[in-house]
């Protein structure tokens, strides 16, 4: 005698009940592109000999400047 169980989707968690996911797959590209863009901004700025400090400056600024545009262009 075999019993046949229902394998339990990977959305759902233990309990049974659907679980939601943290940040849809859009939030998580334009962010993830926004990381990129401040990091290679950051990292470029701060080859041209200027202090540790604009760099990360910079490289925060391009990223936050970047996500709105992205949001838009991405879709």
């Amino acid at each position: 005698m075999t019993t046949h169980q229902n394998p339990q989707s990977a959305a759902s968690s233990p309990d049974g009940s659907a679980t939601q996911p943290f940040l849809s797959l859009h939030t998580t590209v334009v962010l993830l592109t926004a990381l990129v863009i401040g990091l290679v901004i950051g990292g470029l700025t701060f080859l041209t000999g200027a202090p540790v400090a604009a760099a990360v400056i910079a490289g925060l600024t391009s990223a936050g400047a970047s996500t709105p545009a992205l949001r838009t262009l991405i879709q």
